[in-house]
């Protein structure tokens, strides 16, 4: 199997040079700076345990790669790329391709599973950090993270086995997992935070901010009929696999949505982390005015380039309660 590592930013550079490190055929697909400095000089894996320098293809557009029978892509970009992703996709590859959605969110499946129909779903338990091109961090230890595999909607096959047990064997812990979209929205109730680092800087979030966007959520799911992996299951599927840890003596920064803002994106994934909560309130009739605030303000800091960091937490909960 090829793993084509379809926006080999934080997430998809971690998993490409790990995958690369150990043996098996990887291309990646990036853009712009970060693609010249890993055409020029490789992609450097940074870690708590020392770094790695990774010579591996790297292309700026599917329409570069000629697709093989038995290619996996996974995908690795933020959920507001994955429609021009899957696009590009549709024009070039096989349409058995396996797609694999290594992605926050719960939405990137449903719009794979329009175009392809071999679609697997991976819960992302993977800190990582991309802030300058050619360079990716991965911030855990002793393995990179935990990223399980399996079908969309429901189920396992051969190519979960095979995708999975090449992860194991580059230093993360995977298995099949029949039900992973479960774990995906649970993984989103962790995700809902991310507006909230981007907001108002990593650290210290306002009290209790981050649970009442999980309760909100929460209730939208059970109004949904939606089923989620209880905090401490997830807890438990974590284990002892990964802690994070600083890299060069510095901490991680924050996550995806403020590492976006750092770079200048004027667009971040939001969208579909806190307005995915909002959305299912609009639809069942569940209250989510947290979610809300939190989704406006983030997309009005990337739309302003503001820096992470711009409201207090003080600022941030006065909105809320207005």
């Amino acid at each position: 199997m090829r793993f084509i590592i379809y926006g080999a930013g934080a997430v998809g550079g971690v998993i490409g040079g790990r995958l690369a490190q150990h043996g098996y055929d990887v291309v990646l697909i990036a853009r712009g700076a970060h693609r010249e400095a890993i055409a020029a000089n490789g992609l450097t894996v940074l870690s708590p345990d020392g770094e790695a320098h990774i010579s591996v293809p790297v292309a700026g557009h599917p329409s570069e790669i000629v697709f093989q029978p038995g290619d996996a892509v996974l995908l690795c970009m933020k959920t507001n790329d994955t429609l021009a992703a899957l696009d590009a996709l549709v024009a070039t590859a096989p349409v058995e391709t396996a797609i694999v959605c290594v992605q926050n969110g719960v939405e990137n499946e449903r719009l794979a599973a329009r175009r392809f129909p071999n679609v697997y779903a991976v819960p992302v338990r993977l800190p990582s950090t991309h802030l300058e091109p050619g360079i990716v961090q991965a911030n855990g230890t002793p393995r990179s993270g935990v990223l399980d595999i399996g079908r969309y909607p429901l189920g396992t096959d051969s190519v979960c086995e095979e995708i999975s047990a090449a992860l194991a064997a580059s230093n993360f812990s995977s298995f099949p997992e029949p039900h992973a979209m479960r774990h995906k929205y649970t993984k989103l109730l962790m995700n809902l935070g991310n507006a909230i680092d981007a907001i108002c800087g990593p650290v210290p979030r306002p009290a209790g901010l981050h649970e009442r966007a999980k309760e909100e959520a929460v209730a939208c799911y059970t109004a949904a009929g939606i089923q989620f992996v209880s905090d401490e299951i997830d807890l438990a599927r974590r284990g002892e696999h990964y802690r994070v840890r600083p890299i060069a003596g510095r901490q991680r920064s924050g996550g995806s949505t403020y590492q976006s803002l750092v770079r200048g994106k004027r667009e971040v994934e939001v969208d579909y982390l806190n307005g995915e909560i909002v959305l299912l309130g609009r639809v069942h009739g569940v209250p989510t005015p947290v979610n809300l605030v939190l989704q406006a303000v983030s997309n009005r800091m990337a739309r302003e380039g503001l820096a992470p960091g711009a409201l207090s937490g003080d600022e941030l909960l006065a909105m809320i309660r207005s």
